[in-house]
């Protein structure tokens, strides 16, 4: 799977503004500073369509995040807002990882959601889902093709990569797993990642992340990010309960 590097920035489509770099306000060499154009009503509106946020994590922020003062999932909640406090100025992204059910997800859409309201532009993308564009873009006759699929992957300025590792490990998976995240790595593009698979063994069944996406680019995300780990019951099953 090799990507053309020119055609790649021909379909790039970068969501922050060249005029403004995200700031809102721009330099007219008359008036001053002034307010950029894209700061227009729509905007918002643009760059959560484009963001791709699944429906069920639409309505996902900080505001509406439990969690008990102390708790790893308090702790994994500060991460979550410095980063989108702070951002363009950081320099690694972050590995959430923990059990099914305990806002890794919610996180992570949390901070698209505030980086957007702050006119700038992200990402969301479950893996399994991304793995299976890429493979329908092989069809002959389907409408897309890889490097339609791959362009906004590669090019997003904050890309969430939703369930790493929950994809069974063949070969072709981790090959592509790898040119993606390598890409971005890279490129210094920021990531967030969440993944149920943690580094330690909690038994002997048990499979570390490493496992599931290979060493190397286990080697990657240790550069990449800041591992987050949440402990926690699984708030589906709690609800259930309710």
């Amino acid at each position: 799977m090799v990507i053309d590097e020119s055609e790649l920035r021909k379909e790039e489509n970068t969501e922050v503004c060249e005029e403004c770099f995200g700031t809102g306000t721009k330099l007219d060499p008359v008036k001053g500073a002034i307010p950029c154009p894209c700061r227009r009503r729509d905007r918002p509106r643009k760059l959560i369509v484009a963001a791709r946020i699944p429906r069920r994590y639409g309505q996902c922020s900080f505001n509406n995040f439990d969690s008990e003062p102390g708790s790893s999932q308090d702790n994994a909640l500060l991460h979550a807002h410095k980063l989108a406090n702070e951002y363009p100025a950081v320099e690694r992204g972050l590995l959430f990882m923990g059990g099914a059910g305990v806002g890794k997800t919610h996180l992570a859409v949390s901070i698209i959601r505030v980086l957007i309201e702050k006119g700038f532009g992200g990402l969301f993308c479950e893996f399994g889902s991304l793995l299976k564009e890429i493979q329908d873009s092989y069809n002959p006759i389907s409408k897309s093709s890889e490097l339609k699929v791959l362009a906004p992957v590669y090019q997003a300025d904050v890309l969430v990569l939703d369930e790493l590792g929950a994809t069974v490990p063949t070969d072709w998976v981790r090959d592509t797993m790898y040119q993606i995240i390598n890409k971005r790595y890279n490129d210094n593009k920021l990531t967030i990642f969440t993944t149920n698979y943690l580094d330690e063994r909690r038994s002997e069944k048990d499979q570390v992340l490493e496992d599931r996406i290979s060493t190397r680019l286990r080697s990657r995300l240790y550069e990449m990010c800041t591992k987050v780990v949440i402990e926690g019951e699984d708030y589906r099953r709690h609800a259930r309960r309710s």
